[in-house]
């Protein structure tokens, strides 16, 4: 595919772009993402921080489409993405790895894989889940569960991920592995993560109780500790931009029709989506 040059924006830079929960099993979303997700430059990079889809085959064909169009693309899982049924064969922690084996056959970065750099920066692909850590102090996890369910709130992971998995203790296993290699790191960094990492982004949620399924506690800090210039995440469908302690965090996320369908057309008019991380113009790093 012939990329399009961006108006203004310099033709021999390459671009780090960003997108989250393009959910290509709703209709029209696959062909937005045909028509819409594609380089303006040969050597620019694609962020696809989760819910690509649901199937296996239907995520990594996605992924291997866009890695055919960009130089490099980097995912991280959403919760749809660990969804299975009680017939599947692979479930929570066996699909993740199915799927990170999958990315790593055809040369799509991963949450397991060497942290690139791009422009400077450290590309930092996380994969840190939730633990309901997101609710009233004063409130158990039983009882923030059935607060959120008697007030109509219910995520699809209870049926889809958590009969498979304890997933706050899956969530306690990543935050270790990922704060490990986190510590490891040095200078500016890009944190990308399906889950918002702080939770004054959560405040826009017009049913709060989502947030019991939104992220943990224990990343708060991590966007100052770790140096984060930008923090690119989805999950949520609320596509703004909030500046939290000096870093921007960015929700990339198309969503699905209903939502998309507001929004999608004034961000391409500011050419927002796809979301233009970073750029890089190669004749600086020459000189």
């Amino acid at each position: 595919m012939t990329p399009t040059p961006v108006p203004g924006r310099p033709t021999s830079a390459r671009t780090l772009w960003a997108v989250s929960d393009l959910h290509i099993a709703a209709p029209g979303n696959r062909e937005l993402v045909e028509e819409l997700v594609v380089p303006q430059h040969p050597g620019d990079w694609l962020i696809v921080a989760g819910d690509v889809a649901e199937k296996t085959n239907t995520i990594l064909g996605m992924l291997s489409d866009l890695n055919d169009r960009f130089a490099k693309v980097i995912w991280v899982p959403g919760n749809h993405e660990l969804f299975s049924r009680p017939k599947d064969t692979v479930h929570a922690e066996q699909k993740y790895a199915e799927l990170v084996a999958g990315c790593r056959a055809m040369g799509v970065l991963t949450p397991e894989d060497p942290y690139p750099k791009f422009a400077g920066r450290t590309i930092v692909p996380m994969f840190t889940l939730y633990d309901h850590s997101w609710r009233d102090p004063r409130t158990s996890v039983k009882h923030a569960l059935l607060a959120a369910e008697g007030n109509g709130v219910m995520f699809t992971d209870q049926v889809a991920i958590a009969p498979y998995v304890d997933v706050p203790l899956w969530c306690q296993e990543r935050l270790g592995y990922t704060v490990r290699r986190l510590s490891q790191t040095t200078g500016p960094t890009v944190l990308v993560n399906h889950w918002p990492l702080v939770r004054e982004v959560t405040e826009r949620l017009e049913l709060p109780e989502i947030a019991l399924w939104s992220g943990t506690r224990h990343t708060q800090a991590w966007p100052v500790r770790f140096r984060a210039e930008t923090v690119i995440y989805g999950h949520l469908h609320i596509p703004v931009l909030t500046e939290v302690d000096g870093v921007s965090h960015v929700e990339v996320s198309l969503g699905y029709p209903r939502e998309h369908h507001h929004t999608l057309d004034k961000r391409r008019a500011r050419e927002l989506w796809p979301y233009p991380v970073l750029t890089e113009d190669p004749r600086e790093e020459e000189a």
